[in-house]
């Protein structure tokens, strides 16, 4: 999986790759250079006190490094300029994705893993791409050029390579394949931690309110112990791997001297050579740790890549159709026999619910807690897919239509109102970008919401915090609803909307709807019985079947589940 998304993405960075390459050829070179000449001088101009030669190579040394310097910089700086744009193309592209997943893929994955996934599994991928282009590509160079090299200053001495390299190589292998599922186990840690982090601080009001601080904070403590527990386990290997090099590299330089020393002593090389061949000796193992390093990095980001690949090959259940097809402004709104069953659920959410919804008219939707009802929205906005029967919009079956044409037809107002950080204005704009603020005004007037934002600091560029935790319950309930009016959709879906209303505001808002919704097709999902008694029609649902349909006066005389609901209600106003 690593492989084939650094292929994916990398694949328009090839020739800035090739420059890298190339950067930190030279500069490997230019490192393996410098042993040589420093052999030159010590044999030729230390031993046989020839200052002028000594000076001459001191400045070609100078040269060969700072062409090294420059060469190692440039390949920095194009090694930054891939794994970054990498990031980037990454994250934009897992956006993309995500944004266009159905209900049922976000509840798979879940908000946190997904937010994980976008910025910690990218950022694994990112480094893993940065070491490499600044580590990893001069390493094979600097091996291989440093062998044949330290071969020809000291030949005698080449089984002290073969010696170590293997124990060195066979040493890191045991460590690294240990720590591949430790990086596994604390991605999935950090998923833990965000999860609930984010339900803690979305939750905070609720918390306090149930006094559950210590509960809570033992709970995240199990999490965050959990996490700390891998990664202390990730990072005694880690601890355990770097001395190991830098053991078998200092063991190795003491045995070259130990027996380089002999070998001077008998005349088959020279104080230079063995000084060089120390000197690439070194340079091989350092290769060889550098690599490692990033074969440390690699196990971590196989893991993200593959949590990454899990979520772009995702396959999204809500896709648009090859030919999409038109249909007519103003079309009715049919459902035929509408089924959903969510997978691996025992029983169907929704079975052979149909009725019409048209211009002008009002379609009521009541049931108890459970009944299927905010599913039976998510169908008509086609945020999830039917699993039987169809969802029709003049005719046409939605899934035939171009998913954004039909959701610029239908303004939602979802259960739970959401709103964006930014001001009043830019989350009405969400409705329609660019409307004036007469019809924005408009819009909140008929919201039953424009008293309270004129009283605001700022009117409609009142600041409005994430998730609107500035305003109460009504005030962000009413705000979704004005969002979706200065849309001007065809057909309006009120998810339980006023819920949060009074009936005072509640029957003044359906008054002022009335007239500015008179063209189009209104759907209404509702708890209350005196916010949908005047709609045109009624469906009753009682654990996902409809019972009943028709306007509130036949219920009451024809549906006993409707008037079991009624009664509640009204011995609850009565309590």
């Amino acid at each position: 999986m690593l492989i084939r998304l650094l292929r994916r993405f990398l694949r328009g960075y090839w020739l800035v790759l090739v420059g890298v390459v190339l950067l930190q050829g030279v500069q490997a070179l230019a490192s393996l250079y410098l042993p040589d000449l420093n052999a030159s001088v010590i044999d030729k101009g230390v031993l046989r006190g020839d200052t002028g030669y000594i000076e001459r190579l001191g400045v070609v040394m100078l040269v060969v490094t700072a062409v090294q310097l420059a060469f190692s910089i440039g390949a920095v700086y194009l090694g930054s300029r891939v794994s970054m744009g990498l990031g980037r193309d990454v994250r934009r592209d897992l956006f993309r994705q995500v944004t266009g997943f159905s209900a049922q893929e976000v509840n798979r994955f879940g908000a946190p893993s997904l937010i994980t996934r976008i910025t910690n599994d990218v950022q694994q991928v990112q480094m893993l791409v940065l070491m490499t282009s600044t580590l990893a590509v001069a390493a094979p160079v600097t091996a291989v050029g440093g062998l044949v090299l330290a071969l020809r200053q000291a030949p005698s001495l080449s089984w002290l390579l073969a010696v170590s390299l293997p124990v060195l190589v066979a040493g890191l292998v045991v460590i690294v394949s240990r720590m591949v599922p430790q990086f596994r186990f604390m991605q999935e840690r950090i998923d833990g931690v965000n999860r609930v982090l984010r339900e803690q601080i979305t939750g905070i009001r609720v918390v306090r309110a149930f006094v559950r601080e210590p509960e809570e904070t033992h709970r995240f403590g199990t999490v965050n112990d959990g996490l700390t527990a891998t990664s202390l386990r990730a990072g005694r290997l880690m601890a355990v791997m770097f001395p190991f090099v830098m053991l078998v590299i200092n063991g190795s330089s003491v045995a070259v001297v130990w027996f380089g020393g002999d070998r001077i002593a008998a005349g088959d090389v020279t104080i230079g050579s063995l000084i060089a061949f120390l000197s690439y000796f070194t340079l091989i193992l350092t290769s060889v740790m550098m690599a490692t390093f990033v074969a440390v990095l690699t196990p971590r980001a196989a893991v993200s890549a593959e949590r990454i690949g899990e979520v772009l090959d995702t396959a999204v259940s809500v896709r648009a159709p090859a030919v999409p097809r038109t249909v007519p402004s103003l079309a009715p709104l049919e459902l035929r026999d509408v089924g959903f069953h969510y997978p691996g659920a025992d029983a169907p959410v929704l079975t052979g619910v149909s009725f019409t919804a048209v211009a002008g008219q009002t379609m009521a939707v009541v049931g108890s807690t459970g009944s299927g009802k905010t599913t039976l929205v998510n169908l008509v906005a086609r945020l999830i897919d039917v699993t039987s029967g169809a969802v029709l919009m003049g005719g046409v079956d939605i899934r035939e239509l171009d998913p954004d044409l039909l959701w610029h037809r239908i303004g939602l107002i979802p259960q739970r109102a959401y709103l964006f950080s930014g001001t009043v204005r830019t989350n009405l704009e969400y409705g329609r970008p660019g409307a004036g603020d007469d019809e924005l005004w408009e819009a909140l007037r008929v919201a039953q919401a424009a008293d309270f934002v004129a009283a605001m600091p700022g009117g409609l560029d009142a600041p409005i915090e994430q998730g609107g935790t500035n305003v109460s319950g009504g005030q962000r309930q009413r705000l979704a609803i004005a969002r979706a009016l200065v849309r001007r959709p065809d057909i309006y879906l009120f998810d339980d909307s006023f819920s949060a209303l009074d009936v005072a505001t509640d029957a003044r808002l359906r008054a002022a709807l009335r007239p500015y919704t008179s063209e189009a097709a209104v759907v209404v999902v509702a708890q209350r019985v005196s916010t949908i008694r005047d709609a045109d029609q009624i469906l009753v649902l009682d654990h996902g079947t409809p019972v009943r349909l028709g306007r509130h006066e036949e219920l009451l005389a024809s549906c006993p589940c409707y008037v079991e609901i009624v009664d509640s209600q009204r011995q609850e106003r009565a309590a």
